[in-house]
């Protein structure tokens, strides 16, 4: 045993049940971070053996805890999850240049992880001397995923094609970057033949095809494979010949004219795919090119639409050999007809999302309202997970919603015109959520919208027991609403809250809820700079975090972020972040 290892745990060993070996052979078989986590407060050997065999850590928040902090609690990790700005930067509600820089991470990490073989981050700030530094300094890197990532370029690609020599997993979706061209796919050797995920898809330089072709026709483990909207038909053709192997696709655009011949080859070269279960891309899919997926549709699970402005009866063509779907994602091009067709042909289905194609167009005769809701719940009765953009619901439509589909454990609701009341009362949309709560027991994540009183706040803090993460912006009347939740709501890890009447009473009223969360964002609401350092003083162990949009107004707070963490405030918040 390491002489470290038996320092650590030396004075309870002799009173533990187990040998080490046991005790430690059971948690590894341990996955969630959660069990784990919870198991290393069972007592001080639980702790040490879980201590030694983590190899894996997700950190939800970069500033709960220092890079310094997780080396000395976990010796032997060797992949991390970390995640950095607040969820609501989505909105470009957080400054440029925040924080959530990932280099100091890294630093720390090359003298304690040497071995790092994985990394995935989310909102953190990656610089392309940050992505040399990882290539240089983890010989045995395998896997770096980057989701809603900003401050790198294709250049900080290309240090990791040259010189991550064992890496497996190369994931860039839905970053702010810059794209400098496509050359960064040539710099994987000759003789680099181990990647199995690839996803370029929200790149938008054309790349070097010959140099993708080649890489796909080395790779033989290849199983995952997103490219970007300027591959053509003709090429991912070519690609599919090469990697029939494939489970995940990301087509690139599927709007080309085709002579037959090549429209056959297309059709033949999908139909090889038979371990094809998830679709996305599909960049301008029109009807004439749809049929070519058909024989690959039998397995699919997950059809991702996001990027395709179909129509309903080119939806429903598709949808009608998709029998085993589970996960769909949709424009509202769809519309309330698309949706009857995947209530009639995915009774299977567990996930839709309906996107906005024009979040901005006010145009009432387009996109999806609640008809096309009720029929999806009418005939997928396995659903519980939704993300569903509309103009227009009402309270009796969500009644019917959950009765149809009691399961949900995460329900998002964005009815895109703020303060919008049910169309055919007028009344407030309090008893659709209030539904939701009290039908949705095993309900997790809610997100509000539409015209709400404090009443649906006052349904959500006495029903939502299980509810871990609540996104509220345009809603409530007072600081009771949002009392009401803080004194319910057990198990809330996340509170999120924008443009909404909630002020220091609200605030204040989470004193005792705050420690055991993950974070609470407020912005656009109406608390004061007194309110926030009243909280600072009552809960040293918080950071509370204030951002001011106008600096004549001393008195309110415009954005505050509040979370709990073991490593003091940070080091590196720039001048307009007031730290409390």
């Amino acid at each position: 045993m390491d002489p470290k290892r038996m320092k650590d745990s030396s004075e309870s060993t002799r009173f533990s049940p187990f040998p080490d070996e046991v005790l430690e052979g059971v948690l590894s078989l341990l996955k969630s971070h959660k069990d784990r986590s919870s198991v290393s407060l069972v007592c001080r050997d639980w702790y040490n053996a879980e201590r030694w065999t983590r190899t894996h850590v997700f950190i939800g928040n970069c500033y709960s805890v220092s890079p310094e902090i997780v080396a000395r609690r976990f010796p032997k990790i060797r992949s991390v999850t970390l995640k950095g700005k607040p969820r609501f930067s989505d909105f470009n509600l957080v400054p440029e240049n925040w924080g959530a820089d990932i280099h100091q991470w890294l630093v720390v990490f090359a003298d304690s992880y040497p071995f790092l073989e994985e990394l995935r981050l989310k909102r953190m700030t990656v610089t392309d001397e940050s992505l040399e530094f990882l290539a240089t300094r983890f010989p045995n890197f395998k896997a770096l995923s980057l989701l809603s990532c900003d401050g790198f370029s294709t250049t900080g690609l290309s240090a990791i094609a040259t010189r991550c020599k064992n890496l497996t997993e190369l994931d860039i979706q839905e970053n702010g970057m810059e794209d400098n061209g496509g050359g960064w796919l040539s710099c994987f050797p000759e003789s680099f033949t181990s990647l199995e995920v690839l996803n370029f898809s929200s790149l938008h330089s054309d790349v070097s095809f010959d140099a993708l072709e080649r890489l796909v026709a080395r790779c033989k483990s290849l199983s995952v494979l997103k490219v970007n909207k300027n591959v053509n038909l003709k090429q991912l053709q070519r690609l599919l010949v090469r990697a029939p192997q494939l489970m995940e696709l990301g087509t690139g655009n599927f709007q080309q004219e085709l002579a037959p011949r090549q429209y056959v080859e297309l059709e033949s070269a999908f139909s090889n795919c038979k371990n094809l279960h998830t679709l996305s891309g599909l960049w301008e899919a029109t009807a004439l090119y749809l049929p070519v997926l058909y024989p690959a549709c039998a397995s699919l699970a997950f059809l991702n639409l996001s990027y395709s402005t179909l129509r309903s009866g080119e939806l429903a063509k598709l949808l009608a050999y998709c029998p085993n779907l589970r996960r769909l994602w949709v424009l509202d091009t769809v519309e309330d007809k698309g949706l009857e067709a995947v209530g009639s042909s995915c009774p299977l289905l567990e996930e839709l999302r309906v996107f906005p194609a024009n979040p901005y167009d006010e145009d009432m005769h387009h996109g999806v309202t609640e008809s096309g809701f009720i029929a999806v719940s009418h005939g997928c009765r396995k659903l519980h997970y939704v993300l569903y953009f509309c103009q227009q619901m009402t309270n009796a439509a969500v009644v019917t919603i959950v009765q149809n589909c009691p399961d949900f454990t995460h329900f998002r609701l964005c009815i895109m015109n703020p303060h919008q009341p049910d169309y055919l009362t007028n009344e407030p949309m309090d008893e659709a959520f209030g539904a939701v709560v009290k039908t949705c027991t095993k309900l997790q994540r809610l997100a509000v919208s539409g015209l709400l009183t404090d009443l649906t706040f006052e349904y959500i803090g006495k029903y939502a027991k299980n509810l871990e993460t609540l996104s509220v912006a345009f809603a409530g009347n007072s600081d009771w609403g949002m009392q009401s939740v803080l004194r319910g709501c057990p198990k809330l890890r996340k509170l999120e809250i924008r443009d909404s009447p909630f002020g220091n009473g609200a605030l204040l009223s989470g004193l005792k809820k705050y420690e055991s969360m993950r974070s609470l964002w407020m912005s656009a609401c109406k608390v004061t700079m007194n309110g926030c350092r009243l909280l600072a003083n009552e809960m040293p162990r918080l950071n509370v975090e204030v951002m001011k949009d106008d600096e004549s107004d001393d008195s309110q707070a415009d954005k505050v972020y509040v979370y709990r963490s073991v490593a003091g405030p940070r080091r590196d918040a720039p001048p307009f972040v007031l730290t409390l």
